[in-house]
């Protein structure tokens, strides 16, 4: 992420900042009102749909296997290593629902560097399949991870059910899966291909359902495919959009408080255990590519808009979230930049 991006969010979230002490309302009501959690699935499944939407899917053929790894079991362990260390020095259980939050790389920023040349054509693809998967992956392990937190550790607004997270993240992916098949059966038929309007209207019937019903991982799903020609264009703007907004509501929860130090931890251990994963992932990779690929944390708006949803059952959440990002990323610029200006040197390493 640049640093006019990292400056922009900055701008943003003060601007929600301002507005809730100009407001002085009940920020804790606000993030309990039933349309604030609508919003935050609203937002959250644009940005999905954005993410999933812009990948290359015959490139990204090539390298399934890594891709496969890097948003399965590399988001998993990223999220174990970020929440369960920061946990244990803390004390505070917390941390493993915001490690999952942090979890994921902004599709978004990673889309913004497609063209600088820092990385090969393989490993721009790779990056930006892994980005763009590991949105949907993360939504749906926060779902897991939060049933954990208020069944074992008693956290969050909401009553213990009894039942097993195992069992609610089953049905959670059973509804997801449904959500995209019944998507992927209509979208299939020759009336809907013929009709661009059609199209649009049942993007947003979609879009509906998955806010409606807290389906995240089924709109990312319908982004694969469901892919109206003439909406392509306007994508980023709209997932930009929604991510700026994502920052006003960001900065407006942020009148309780920031958690400065425990922001800064999770954002910097965002930022290394994106390395400790990516070292053995990309161990057949070009050198430089590996060392952008280990570099490669960048955080925006998977990881806001998570974040806004999780502070409906876990007072909190965004409190440290917020600093994390600013964090993450400019550690993600000032690491780059040091890669940049050593790079024959670190290839020449990486290489011997």
């Amino acid at each position: 992420m640049t640093m006019w991006r990292i400056g922009q969010l900055l701008v943003f979230i003060l601007l929600g900042l301002g507005l809730a002490r100009l407001l002085s309302v009940d920020v804790t009501a606000v993030s309990h009102s039933p349309w604030y959690q609508y919003g935050a699935f609203l937002l959250l499944g644009i940005g999905l749909y954005g993410a999933t939407n812009g990948i290359d899917l015959r490139q990204a053929k090539q390298d399934k296997k890594i891709i496969v790894l890097a948003v399965t079991v590399g988001v998993v362990l990223k999220a174990l290593i970020i929440g369960g260390s920061l946990a244990l020095f803390w004390d505070d259980p917390l941390f493993l629902i915001l490690g999952v939050a942090v979890a994921q790389i902004d599709p978004l920023s990673v889309a913004a560097l497609m063209g600088d040349g820092r990385l090969s054509t393989r490993a721009r693809t790779v990056l930006a399949a892994w980005s763009s998967f590991d949105d949907p992956f993360t939504v749906v392990l926060s779902i897991y991870a939060a049933a954990v937190a208020v069944n074992t550790f008693g956290l969050g607004s909401g009553v213990p059910t009894g039942t097993s997270p195992a069992l609610l993240y089953a049905w959670d992916l059973a509804g997801n899966i449904a959500l995209a098949l019944v998507a992927w059966l209509i979208w299939r038929l020759e009336a809907v291909q013929d009709r661009a309007w059609l199209q649009y209207l049942l993007l947003l019937a979609f879009l509906a359902v998955s806010v409606v019903f807290g389906l995240m991982l089924g709109i990312a799903i319908i982004g694969l495919f469901a892919r109206p020609q003439k909406l392509e264009p306007l994508i980023p703007r709209i997932t930009t959009a929604a991510m700026f907004l994502a920052a006003i509501v960001l900065g407006f929860l942020l009148i309780d408080g920031i958690e400065f130090g425990k922001g800064i931890a999770l954002g910097a251990m965002a930022y290394l255990a994106q390395a400790i994963v990516a070292v053995p992932l990309a161990r057949k990779f070009p050198p430089l590519d590996r060392w952008h690929l280990a570099a490669a944390q960048q955080n925006g708006i998977t990881a806001i808009i998570l974040a806004l949803a999780l502070e409906i059952q876990f007072d909190g959440v965004v409190a440290v979230v917020a600093p994390a990002i600013i964090t993450a990323n400019v550690l993600h610029f000032v690491v780059n930049k040091v890669i940049d200006l050593n790079e024959r040197k670190l290839a020449g390493v990486a290489g011997s």
